[in-house]
């Protein structure tokens, strides 16, 4: 398995990220399976807050692993701070893990519960100077985690995302997407989990504070199926459908979760 290719094929999927990227079987890693019975409630984690600038917003990609929205980071624009964090962490990019059904796709689980899919805005920690000194450090990187579930009543929020996909269809596709501001994609209920956990793609840096919403956001079938019209190869090859595109669930190894909530 060269470096530049792991994906989630049988031949370089992640049971065997491992083999060029050791951190993978690493004490911290991402995703996992929370189990509410052994989640500690946790009464001095303050709530979150986001102030995010539409106007950081610049193109959305399809890197033939992901559907991604890229924003400038060059500054303390749109920001994350509160709740488990110290300090503020500039939003970089977010995307999408999803399933070939509607059954499964999202990278945590929940209780057993899979969901649909699970967006990740990926933010980090200004104060390691850029975005690969912040992968070096414990506190480098904090994730908010959302579950996707299909439902009637579509949240209309995740539309902006999806309209463009006709534009991305195919890997190494990139488009503008301006004017968008991610804090619409919120849940009503700020509630979260939160653990010290890693990036679930290659090299899996162990250095993200992960903030996993409770409550899921819903979109339709029509457009889950949309998110699976992607291509992962080029637009000279065949299609071959992007799906699947997720890390199952890794050991906890005696890490402790904690929730903002009862």
């Amino acid at each position: 398995m060269a470096q530049s290719v792991w994906g989630y094929d049988s031949d370089n999927g992640p049971e065997r990220w491992h083999e060029n990227y050791p951190l993978a079987k690493g004490d911290k890693q991402s995703p996992i399976e929370i189990n509410s019975k052994d989640v500690q409630h946790d009464s001095s984690l303050a709530s979150w807050h986001a102030s995010y600038d539409p106007g950081a917003a610049k193109t959305i990609l399809n890197n033939g692993r992901t559907c991604r929205v890229v924003f400038d980071d060059t500054f303390d624009r749109s920001v994350l701070r509160g709740g488990p964090l110290t300090g503020a962490y500039r939003l970089r990019q977010l995307h999408l893990h999803w399933g070939s059904s509607d059954d499964h796709g999202s990278e945590h689980v929940i209780d057993g519960v899979k969901y649909a899919a699970e967006l990740h805005m990926v933010h980090w920690n200004p104060k390691h100077g850029n975005f690969a000194g912040a992968l070096k450090q414990p506190d480098g990187v904090a994730v908010v985690g959302i579950f996707l579930k299909v439902g009637k009543t579509p949240k209309p929020e995740i539309k902006r995302i999806l309209e463009e996909i006709e534009n991305i269809k195919t890997k190494g596709k990139e488009a503008p997407f301006q004017h968008f501001d991610p804090s619409i994609l919120f849940p009503k209920s700020r509630d979260y989990w939160t653990y010290h956990g890693s990036f679930t793609t290659p090299p899996c840096e162990e250095c993200i504070t992960w903030i996993l919403l409770r409550e899921p956001i819903e979109v339709s079938s029509d457009q889950m199926a949309k998110l699976r019209s992607l291509s992962k190869n080029d637009e000279n090859e065949p299609v071959s459908p992007l799906v699947d595109n997720w890390r199952p669930p890794q050991p906890l190894k005696g890490r402790i979760v904690r929730a903002s909530f009862k």
